[in-house]
């Protein structure tokens, strides 16, 4: 599992950006997030699971560390 911090999470927009703690920073859908998981804060210590989405690296199962 990667870890990282959340660089910014719009809950209206369904989608933000986190910032791994090795390598770039990976796209997240509000349908990446871990069951139980709503929305992220910007800042927030992070755990996921990085697949390849249709634009490149994307997080899947986000949920805080």
């Amino acid at each position: 599992m990667a870890k990282g911090k959340v660089k910014w999470f719009s809950t209206e927009k369904g989608y933000g950006f986190i910032e791994q703690e090795e390598g770039k920073d990976v796209f997240v859908h509000v349908t990446g997030l871990a069951a139980g998981v709503q929305s992220l804060a910007d800042g927030q210590e992070v755990e996921f699971e990085v697949t390849e989405g249709q634009k490149g690296p994307q997080a899947s199962d986000v949920k805080p560390a």
